[in-house]
């Protein structure tokens, strides 16, 4: 399996993005549905020009995108890239779980052994 290099730039992007809570929180709003920047900074108490500027982060990583509507541009989660990263975290996750159920098999047999 070849690994593409951008691959791994979007990953990063993508975690680094979501490394601030602010910007966490935003893309919990927009998982209800899509929002103007407007709407996004009402729960917080940072300016709007703040919000702009973390949306840009976002979309940079390839999470959020904005499209055009009459005189509103709302501001859309993009799915495909939270996917990207619950699956690189599943790839590891299941190995890991696999590692847990061999020890645990192993930690029962012993137990039997001494009974």
């Amino acid at each position: 399996m070849t690994v593409d290099p951008g691959d791994d730039d979007r990953l990063d992007r993508a975690f680094a993005a979501l490394a601030d809570p602010v910007r966490r929180r935003i893309i919990a709003r927009l998982s209800r549905g899509s929002a103007t920047v407007n709407e996004l900074a009402e729960p917080f108490e940072i300016t709007k020009q703040a919000v702009s500027k973390h949306i840009q982060v976002l979309e940079q990583a390839g999470l959020v995108t904005r499209s055009r509507d009459a005189q509103r541009r709302p501001v859309h989660l993009d799915p495909a890239q939270l996917e990207a990263m619950t699956a690189w975290i599943d790839r590891y996750r299941l190995t890991t779980e696999g590692r847990y159920r061999r020890l645990d098999a192993l930690l029962e047999e012993e137990k039997e052994k001494q009974e």
